[in-house]
């Protein structure tokens, strides 16, 4: 399990701009290389089968031109990961999250089952669902706002099912939405509001849910159309008062959610909004292990660029839980998982500036490795040529 995601809306940017960025981290005890690509229309599958999965899934045959971040030694699959599309609308995929056994019992997720295993369906394998191998790939190249990528990607997951929990970020110009799935088929979105920042460790970060607009006019809200009869239907609505938390409802609560998950989130929360709470402390509103750390805020200041490189590439620098502590007391240092760590494959952050003509509108900044030590660097997916040494990387260097 891994990754860390930042969403920056457009009134919460220094420029206007739209900002979705994801650390892309490896599982522990490898690393996986990248490289960066620009997938042409003819390029583009039109059948499309899952590597991990055996799944097939029929493509329409008109995509547009797409940038994405794919693995560069070929075997378990694409892994797109995260990239712009020639209308300007951007997509990471994905942030691996968290569920709990009710949820995954009333529907569960749906994995592969090679022919050997499979004795009730005569000896036939039957094939899981659709991951993070592959959503940027189904969805990106077919979708002309944010808003079209989670129906999109909504419909796929009740057609098909998922074999993981995943959190997905879609953006243009104007909008951000983050997209939850929960178990096997099931999925709920919400618009980031303009103002604000989310933070995301690998655990449900949604903390409230408008039924009722999701169910309506869908403005801020969208989900899955048997959404409320699956929740009635499985008790899985745990509030007290009657407003749902998704976090709760959908969520797992586990003790390694203090030391892998909620940690990071609270550092992000307390770079951005040093003065809005008390974070230190014993007098703390908020710790490292607090299971109701918001969603989302309102930063003090506008986010650029630098910042959310900061965010990504950081080890809880001027707490007693850096790793790298070389001074005062250290029985605290390295406690917690870092943002930054040695096995991240690379960061990711499209940024979409509305105040500047389509063909330049876009930036996909990328940086390689591990974060804590390298530095970002802007390219423009609109340009459809991708330089050797970045496009045509293998396992052991460029080709050729």
């Amino acid at each position: 399990m891994a990754c860390t995601t930042i969403l920056v809306g457009k009134k919460a940017s220094y420029d206007g701009s739209t900002m979705i960025a994801r650390n892309d981290d490896s599982g522990a005890g490898h690393y996986t290389p990248k490289k960066y690509v620009i997938v042409k229309p003819e390029d583009q599958p039109r059948t499309y089968t899952t590597v991990l999965t055996h799944c097939t899934v029929e493509l329409p045959d008109n995509p547009m031109r797409y940038s994405a971040v794919p693995n560069a030694v070929e075997g378990e699959g694409i892994w797109a990961a995260c990239g712009v599309n020639e209308k300007n609308v951007g997509m990471t995929a994905t942030e691996t999250i968290t569920s709990n056994e009710r949820v995954l019992g009333a529907d569960p997720l749906v994995k592969y089952v090679p022919a050997s295993d499979s004795d009730s369906d005569g000896g036939q394998e039957t094939p899981g669902g659709i991951g993070e191998e592959d959503l940027v790939v189904l969805v990106l190249p077919y979708i002309s706002s944010a808003r079209e990528g989670v129906l999109r990607l909504g419909s796929l997951l009740e057609q098909y099912g998922t074999n993981e929990m995943n959190g997905i970020a879609f953006s243009d110009k104007d909008e951000i939405w983050w997209m939850e799935t929960i178990g096997g088929h099931h999925w709920m979105a919400r618009r980031v509001p303009d103002e604000c920042y989310v933070v995301m460790p690998n655990q449900r970060g949604l903390d409230s849910f408008d039924m009722e607009d999701a169910w309506g006019e869908g403005k801020e809200y969208l989900c899955s159309e048997d959404l409320g009869e699956f929740i009635t239907e499985n008790h899985l609505d745990l509030s007290l008062g009657g407003e749902l938390n998704p976090r709760d409802a959908f969520g797992s609560h586990d003790d390694a959610d203090h030391v892998y998950n909620t940690p990071r989130a609270w550092y992000m929360l307390r770079y951005f909004n040093p003065h809005t709470c008390v974070w230190d402390g014993p007098d703390a509103e908020y710790t490292p292990v607090s299971d109701d750390l918001p969603w989302c805020m309102v930063p003090e200041r506008k986010i650029t660029v630098e910042d959310v490189k900061y965010v990504l590439s950081s080890h809880y620098q001027g707490t007693p839980y850096d790793p790298y502590l070389a001074y005062g007391d250290k029985s605290m240092s390295g406690a917690y998982r870092s943002i930054g760590i040695n096995r991240t494959d690379f960061l990711g952050m499209v940024q979409i500036r509305p105040d500047l003509p389509d063909a330049c509108r876009s930036l996909q900044w990328l940086a390689f490795g591990s974060n804590a030590f390298n530095a970002i660097v802007p390219f423009y997916p609109n340009v459809p040529h991708t330089e050797e040494y970045l496009s045509s990387t293998t396992g052991t260097g460029p080709a050729g």
